[in-house]
């Protein structure tokens, strides 16, 4: 029972990191990436869908993608999409190519940004201790129905711990990685 609860939070704490992982993919760090429009819905036929699914993005250079729509009636579309979106940028059509241009950071918006991803971390970090808050509530159902001692509940409980601070390491490192590339020139 013990066993099953660790893997249930392990699994639960490895969604969380790689939840992380996505938003921090939307927060820019100078660099193009296809990553940035991900979550940036265009209206395809009345259908909400991602501009990934209805056209070809290429990183041109380090700072510009280029984005290819599949049908030229999309284009419009697009460029409203990325408008709406509130990441700053601002498209460039060139006859059936949107070419999107990545604003050099200045310091002001790299420390907005590097608040942005601390605040996503923190959200992760929030999600792994709820899930640890979580276990920690079975092991003790666990004792009060008489399944499990007190000794098994307290090492339990340590092992959760452990993994806890496992994650949270990870998120940790994660974040710092990120800000290092923010920082970057």
């Amino acid at each position: 029972m013990i066993n099953e609860i660790h893997k249930d939070a392990e699994d639960r704490m490895t969604k969380s990191v790689s939840a992380l992982m996505d938003g921090l993919k939307k927060v820019r760090t100078g660099r193009a990436t296809p990553a940035i429009l991900d979550g940036v819905m265009v209206d395809y036929y009345g259908t909400p869908t991602e501009i990934s699914q209805v056209a070809n993005i290429m990183v041109e250079d380090g700072r510009s993608l280029a984005i290819n729509p599949w049908e030229k009636n999309l284009v419009p579309l697009i460029e409203r999409a990325i408008l709406k979106s509130d990441l700053g940028l601002n498209p460039a059509t060139n006859g059936d190519t949107i070419r999107l241009p990545m604003p050099a950071l200045t310091e002001e918006t790299r420390k907005n940004y590097i608040k942005q991803a601390r605040a996503e971390a923190e959200k992760g970090r929030v999600s792994v201790r709820n899930i640890r808050r979580d276990s920690n509530g079975s092991f003790k159902d666990l004792l009060k129905d008489k399944e499990i001692t007190e000794d098994e509940q307290h090492g339990a409980e340590d092992q959760m711990q452990k993994l806890t601070d496992k994650f949270i390491s990870q998120i940790d490192s994660i974040l710092a990685d990120k800000e290092k590339d923010l920082m970057t020139v």
